[in-house]
């Protein structure tokens, strides 16, 4: 970070975190393809969709990254590849306006395309639309310090992406697709979960409150597990009520990765140094479990029915 110039495009660039917009690009494609498993396919659509929840996703890391900054919490946390915000207001390379109306921007213009598809997909999609602007907006406002922080991450990056990439190709809501959404939910929560491991004390100074503080890590590891063994007991419940085909058990093939992450949070939770390749297991089991999720609808698109 110390040979980047302030201001600079590497700065802006390093800013959104991009190394995180793959759970976004993912999902989309996990609505998307379960509307062509359906038969529904807009192209125009679902790149426009995958815009728009990219812009959105990138007003989160953003503007998270502002509102840590000034709450002090990034100035003491230990910054690990996966946790701890970008660093760039940190180490002064951006102004903390410079990012809190960058974010702002990425915001309204995703609202646009929001606006665009109630108009020509229904307004159905408005509530859903609503959800996700406040809680990317004002996650760390008011979500984090609500003890439902993790609960929001878990649907906006899991029940509500699904469903509203699903929606725009097919204009209506189905069970099928929420039951599909259920076990990216799950992952997806879990993720930040286990990535407030590390910066416990320095939320707790912040004047955050999520399930790490309320438990402590000690309690909150076997959480963790739980969480991740159920999400994969999700994908299966949901080929064997019919639910979902049988080509989504391909989302199991994380499952020795899993066992890492919960083999490494049980025994390192309270070891930030430790358990930062634990981190990386378990961005590897939430990113492939949804990949592989995607990919077997579009496999079961060319298997009979």
């Amino acid at each position: 970070m110390e040979k980047i110039e302030p201001g600079s495009m590497k700065a802006w660039l390093l800013l959104p975190r991009f190394h995180f917009i793959p759970l976004t690009v993912i999902l989309v494609s996990l609505g998307t393809a379960i509307a062509a498993y359906e038969g529904f396919f807009h192209s125009g659509h679902f790149l426009l969709a995958m815009i728009g929840s990219i812009l959105v996703h990138m007003t989160v890391n953003v503007i998270n990254d502002y509102h840590d900054y000034v709450d002090g919490i990034d100035l003491l946390t230990q910054r690990t590849p996966f946790s701890g915000g970008s660093g760039v207001l940190t180490s002064g390379l951006l102004r903390p306006k410079q990012a809190f109306w960058f974010a702002t921007l990425c915001l309204l213009i995703a609202m646009g395309i929001g606006a665009y598809f109630c108009f020509v997909r229904g307004w159905l999609l408005f509530p859903l639309l609503l959800v996700a602007g406040f809680s990317a907006y004002f996650y760390n406002v008011y979500l984090s310090k609500w003890m439902v922080g993790e609960l929001f991450a878990g649907l906006n990056f899991g029940p509500l992406i699904v469903l509203g990439s699903y929606y725009v190709q097919t204009g209506r809501y189905s069970l099928e697709t929420l039951v599909a959404s259920l076990a990216p939910g799950i992952l997806t929560a879990n993720l930040l979960f286990l990535n407030e491991f590390p910066d416990r004390e320095a939320d707790q100074g912040g004047g955050r409150r999520h399930l790490v503080i309320t438990m402590g890590r000690k309690e909150a590891r076997f959480l963790f597990v739980a969480l991740l063994v159920s999400s994969y007991l999700c994908i299966i419940i949901g080929v064997i009520t019919k639910m979902m085909p049988v080509a989504a058990l391909i989302g199991l093939g994380t499952i020795l990765f899993g066992w890492k992450a919960a083999k490494g949070a049980l025994k390192y939770y309270n070891e930030t140094n430790q358990l930062i390749p634990v981190l990386g297991a378990n961005v590897i089991t939430i990113l492939g479990t949804q990949a592989l999720l995607a990919i077997g609808y579009v496999i079961a698109i060319f298997v009979p029915k």
